[in-house]
């Protein structure tokens, strides 16, 4: 039988599944009420994992949740046919395919051969974890010019070899490696 897992114990990042359907939690709120006899609720932000659909919802704070049957395995990007994205399952070699709104805003973020964690429920794969930063070539960035930073801030956009834009420091030119924060999509240094 699977574990259950009590509302008040809910986190960020805690996967359950309500209704035979998977969630992960993005944000958890207590509330505990001041008067005796107040019953303590816990308002959840929720993302459920097969629709990308994110919400928020109230439970008791004794409510229980089933813990879903998710596997993560490694699994390395392949191409895009224009319907779905193609992954390779390094354990098994099979080849997954996953449609635009299973991977969120992972495709700025994938590169052939990148290693991801892909997400199945129940045997099926329904998303994947991408690791914390990628690294990616600048395609295109203009020169940083000397004495630029008169607004304050001294980075230049710069389209990475994926099409993602984001702001870099001057000092970076065409056809360096960047780190990108996936979580975040901003430049987190040299690769």
């Amino acid at each position: 039988m699977p574990a259950l897992i009590d509302a008040i114990d809910v986190k960020r990042r805690t996967r359950f599944e309500l209704d035979n359907t998977p969630y992960s939690c993005l944000e958890a709120e207590v509330n505990t009420p001041t008067a005796r006899g107040g019953q303590t609720l816990v308002r959840l932000k929720i993302r459920n994992l097969l629709t990308n659909a994110v919400f928020d919802r109230t439970f008791k704070a004794g409510e229980k949740f089933k813990e879903p049957d998710l596997q993560t395995v490694a699994a390395s990007y392949l191409y895009n046919d224009g319907t779905a994205f193609h992954f390779l399952d390094q354990e098994t070699f099979e080849t997954h395919g996953l449609d635009v709104a299973a991977i969120g805003n992972a495709p700025g973020h994938l590169t052939e051969g990148l290693i991801v964690e892909l997400l199945k429920f129940n045997g099926n794969p329904i998303g994947l974890e991408l690791p914390a930063n990628v690294a990616l070539k600048v395609a295109f960035t203009e020169p940083g010019v000397r004495g630029d930073s008169s607004s304050g801030s001294v980075t230049k956009p710069a389209r990475l070899e994926t099409g993602l834009e984001i702001r870099v420091p001057l000092f970076i030119k065409e056809g360096e490696i960047v780190k990108v924060s996936t979580e975040t999509g901003e430049f987190a240094g040299r690769a």
